[in-house]
């Protein structure tokens, strides 16, 4: 199945860029966008729940002053995340923003529920569902999900332990729709190489967080250049959801990253105020950091994912004239 219009038509490169807790805003997602590919940010972010609204006027209205005066190269479109698990108890009105707003695209995470999906597409948005395994794909689809994004080993925050090439494969079986692919993807070879493997579109994080117009301290930022994938600690002790954090940082917080106790996954709280008091000092990373060498713009990033995307085609085109 082709991709929707709206994941097709105003992508310079075939990327969405992950929503980051604390990372993501409003200056990130705006570059992003007018950088040509998908910026995204959790609603979660905006605190108070209020200030959700403000930042959702604020990207719309600087996306179409952008888009008006560069009629040829107009931005792509933006997404935010909800968080969809019970406990998060300001979903309902961060989703009646969305609605407001009419958000082009929403990145579920966490459970598949009806409600939200039938709530965004009364507007006409779409919903793309992260998942872990093929058993939850299935139940996403099931749910109404328009389209999935993979979390492979290796990819930053929550993120699962099954190879890309396995996840992939399988859902590949029976979904002919969008299916986006995270995991250590942080240069443009591995994009083309996510295509390769039959996903639509990269879905990239990590590596934006080493971007001036990232909300991160500036030493995460140096610790994203200096780092590497074996500076990567995988954990569910912070959240309840394992997922993958820079080992300084938790050792910094005076954790022994070799001894870390399991957290009760029964205890996973997303309420309004507990996850940035259980994340403020750790920091999330893939183990794609390595491709990650200088701090910079969010536009210059996605300028050498794209020099480095048609560098790899050109490579594989000779390759394969070689091979005929």
């Amino acid at each position: 199945m082709a991709l929707p219009p709206i994941l097709r038509e105003r992508l310079r490169l075939p990327v969405v860029a992950s929503p980051m807790f604390i990372i993501s805003n409003p200056e990130l997602v705006i570059a992003q966008c007018k950088a040509g590919v998908v910026g995204s940010f959790p609603a979660l972010n905006a605190r108070p729940r209020e200030q959700l609204d403000d930042w959702l006027a604020q990207i719309r209205e600087t996306l179409d002053a952008h888009d008006r005066a560069h009629p040829d190269q107009p931005s792509a479109p933006f997404a935010v995340n909800q968080i969809v698990h019970r406990s998060n108890d300001r979903l309902e009105h961060d989703l009646e923003m969305c609605v407001r707003h009419r958000v082009p695209i929403v990145i579920t995470s966490l459970g598949a529920r009806p409600e939200v999906n039938d709530a965004v597409h009364s507007y006409g948005g779409i919903v793309l569902h992260d998942i872990i395994n093929n058993r939850f794909a299935h139940k996403a689809i099931e749910k109404g999900a328009d389209g999935l994004i993979a979390v492979a080993a290796g990819a930053g925050g929550h993120a699962g332990t099954l190879s890309a090439f396995a996840l992939v494969q399988e859902i590949r079986e029976w979904f002919d729709g969008p299916l986006l692919l995270s995991g250590a993807i942080a240069n443009g070879a591995a994009v083309l190489a996510a295509q390769a493997m039959g996903a639509d579109l990269a879905y990239v994080g990590s590596a934006f967080i080493a971007t001036h117009e990232a909300r991160a301290a500036e030493a995460y930022k140096q610790a994203i250049v200096a780092g590497s994938a074996e500076d990567i600690l995988y954990t569910n002790l912070f959240t309840g959801v394992h997922g993958n954090y820079l080992r300084a940082s938790v050792v910094a917080a005076g954790l022994d990253p070799d001894n870390l106790p399991q957290s009760d996954p029964t205890s996973m709280n997303f309420s309004s105020d507990r996850p940035a008091k259980a994340w403020k000092d750790i920091w999330g990373s893939g183990q794609g950091i390595g491709a990650v060498k200088a701090v910079v713009g969010a536009g210059e990033l996605v300028e050498r994912l794209t020099r480095e995307y048609r560098a790899a085609f050109n490579r594989l085109t000779a390759l394969q004239a070689g091979a005929g």
